[in-house]
């Protein structure tokens, strides 16, 4: 596991409807005992959920909040804050002549021929971004020194508009963070309880418009989750948590609450991060290379390739896109991700016609207040949730382990309210919205693999979220692919992955360096001080854990606009390994673009280091045998989406399957926070770990 001495861990994942918990004890024989539960967010005050999910999952376990040794939690709040424009009153301090950079961004369109374009609002109004005499040079020479009165009279405005955070992003300062930092200096001498980021420390990397966007988004975020994250430790530890408290990174890796309260811009994809390991988990489990993760919840769906039993990663993330799928049309964040497609469809996902008459599901979401309609808690709007029901797919009694009763009267009005213009009876309007949720999340899957180059031929589903095995068979089908599996936990998937996450840390900084001139000295004196920088953040949380490093060099041929990322030595560079880095780079040129550029000179501009904890690898699976399959335990009659035929589907609980034991679709396998639906032509076996494998 990847934190040595944490025998008792707890890991909690808010969604937009549920917040998940997942909790594992060391068995003393190499493994975990694990429980979990699924609550309701309280959006209003987050943490209330998170502490009311500890109290139902503690008392599973019989486990007392002192014997717990380590905590891990990843929110949603950031991307929700941005997504909603509930951040707080951002004010962003620039050097003068770039005032409109945030507006005018690299002034291309997401669509070419849409004459009414709608491109993404900046997070900080013009009248709030204040302009400043300085200026440095590309190499960080001062050409114009900072003007104190400018920055000094700059907030004085602030604490007359009620500014509540402050970005600061000049030109060049990735290179020289000297005025930034002089700035920050005096704003805090002025103000100090004003959260101030910089773009030298949030995004030191060039290209101002994803770094002052990046820097404006972290200020924008940073009084809410700071806000958060203090309630929700002091609410653990008046709880009787004695453990450190470490939260998840887009990235895939975990840190401390002070760096993340610092830079709360990398917790924008944090649960969904959790699940894209989780899937790389059971990947290498089960020795399958190519698989496509499918985590669908209350609110998003998300999507994401995971090759050689890692998930993809970028450096570049949008959030609230306008375009559905359409790059460009969301706000730039430049921090490293774990790269997917996230889409507005999960179970609480709203069912309406659109203005040319047609079903449209999400993205808005009746999120947990008040909820489906189903849920009796006041919501009029029909939701996936809603549809499901009334196909059949659930039991109104036993939903959530019994946890909720769901009523299907209302979500019958509810669709006869939104849908009834179609002329279509409530269950049939219901399986026009379960089609086109599955089709949005199937077109999602494709979209992702077409611009990562990759194909689903001979890859396999792991499918989890509430909603995951509920649509997995369904999405699997119209993407062709042919094996579904779902994991023990899955409806906590994200949760579990944060149990399964290294502690880990990026540093990236900007030299720009040309191979025919290459200077080593100055390349590993900045190296060195990365791999200091992120080895600090790490340490504190590693538990004494085996630490690896990574490098990174972002290059492309001199005049072309994009980089591509090279593996560099961990070792001091010399003249004599530039031959070898170029080669490097021309192979991975070739793995894209099929063959170098002969003759060309080489650039690099920017370098990554990671730092994280060495992550054991899983024991091999256990082959079983054919064992007798379950006996059902009840029927429900479901209408199938693909044909519109009602029938009979048998319901088995999933713990009365023993490994090896195989049912026939179409049927129901039923547990506490899912159920994996196993459609028509479909099989189900249990496998030697308890994992329910689906093919086709």
């Amino acid at each position: 596991m990847p934190l040595h001495g944490a025998d008792v861990r707890l890991a909690s994942d808010i969604g937009g409807t549920f917040t998940d918990l997942a909790l594992e004890r060391a068995d003393g024989q190499g493994g975990y005992d694990r429980w979990t539960a699924k609550v309701l967010t309280t959006p209003a005050a987050p943490e209330l959920g998170v502490l009311e999910g500890i109290r139902v999952v503690l008392a599973k376990a019989g486990i007392g909040p002192a014997d717990v040794s380590l905590f891990i939690h990843g929110t949603t709040l950031a991307t929700n804050a941005v997504i909603e424009r509930k951040g707080a009153r951002t004010a962003l301090l620039t050097t003068e002549g770039f005032r409109d950079v945030l507006a005018l961004g690299n002034e291309s369109r997401y669509d070419q021929y849409d004459l009414n374009i709608t491109l993404p609002q900046p997070l900080v109004p013009r009248r709030w971004r204040l302009p400043v005499p300085e200026r440095l040079d590309n190499e960080g020479r001062a050409l114009l020194p900072l003007d104190t009165g400018a920055v000094r009279e700059a907030v004085r405005f602030m604490k007359g508009e009620g500014i509540e955070s402050l970005a600061i992003g000049f030109l060049h300062a990735f290179v020289n963070p000297a005025h930034e930092r002089q700035a920050a200096d005096i704003v805090r001498e002025m103000w100090p309880e004003l959260p101030v980021s910089l773009s030298s420390e949030v995004s030191p990397e060039m290209r101002e418009w994803e770094r002052f966007s990046t820097t404006a988004a972290n200020a924008y975020v940073q009084p809410l989750m700071m806000g958060y994250l203090h309630r929700l430790r002091a609410g653990v530890q008046e709880a009787g948590f004695t453990c450190p408290l470490y939260l998840m990174l887009s990235g895939g890796g975990l840190t401390t609450l002070e760096t993340a309260a610092r830079f709360p811009i990398r917790l924008v994809e944090s649960g969904p991060a959790g699940g894209a390991i989780f899937s790389a988990f059971v990947a290498r489990q089960k020795g399958w290379d190519r698989v496509l993760s499918f985590d669908m919840g209350g609110t998003t769906a998300k999507v994401c390739l995971i090759d050689d039993f890692a998930p993809q990663t970028a450096r570049t993330f949008e959030v609230a896109r306008i375009g559905r799928f359409k790059k460009g049309s969301g706000l730039p964040l430049r921090i490293p991700v774990i790269e997917m497609v996230e889409i507005g469809a999960g179970g609480g996902s709203i069912a309406s016609v659109d203005a040319l008459g047609r079903i449209q599901v999400g993205p808005e979401s009746a999120g947990a207040d008040p909820g489906p309609a189903c849920y009796g808690r006041g919501g009029a709007k029909p939701a996936v949730t809603d549809a499901n029901l009334l196909l059949g797919r659930y039991d109104p009694v036993t939903f959530a382990g019994g946890a909720m009763t769901l009523h299907p009267g209302a979500s019958a009005a509810a669709m006869e309210s939104s849908l009834g213009a179609l002329g279509l009876e409530p269950a049939m309007a219901a399986l026009g919205v379960v089609e086109v949720v599955d089709e949005n999340m199937a077109n999602a899957a494709r979209v992702h693999a077409i611009e990562s180059g990759k194909g689903y031929d001979g890859r396999a589903v792991i499918a989890f979220g509430g909603g995951g095995p509920v649509h997995g068979y369904r999405v699997a089908e119209k993407i062709g692919v042919t094996r579904l599996l779902v994991p023990s936990g899955a409806g906590v998937g994200s949760a579990i992955g944060f149990l399964r996450a290294p502690v880990g840390y990026e540093v990236v900084r900007s030299l720009y360096q040309r191979l025919r001139t290459f200077d080593p000295a100055a390349v590993n004196a900045l190296l060195a001080g990365m791999s200091t920088e992120a080895r600090r953040v790490v340490a504190d949380a590693a538990f004494g854990a085996e630490l690896v490093e990574r490098r990174i060099a972002y290059m492309r041929y001199v005049g072309q606009g994009h980089e591509i990322a090279v593996e560099l030595p961990v070792t001091a560079l010399g003249d004599a390994d530039v031959a070898n880095v170029r080669a490097a780079y021309d192979r991975e040129y070739a793995a894209f673009y099929d063959r170098p550029v002969p003759g060309s000179d080489v650039e690099i501009l920017s370098f990554a280091v990671t730092v994280a904890t060495v992550v054991d690898a899983p024991p091999p699976v256990a082959e079983v045998d054919p064992a007798p399959a379950p006996a059902p335990i009840r029927s429900l009659a479901v209408r199938d989406t693909a044909r519109g035929e009602v029938s009979d589907w048998p319901v088995y609980e999933r713990e009365g399957f023993a490994p090896g034991a195989t049912v026939s679709g179409p049927c129901i396998v039923a547990e506490a926070e899912t159920s994996t639906l196993v459609g028509p032509g479909w099989t189900c076996r249990m496998d030697g770990l308890g994992y329910l494998e689906l093919t086709r």
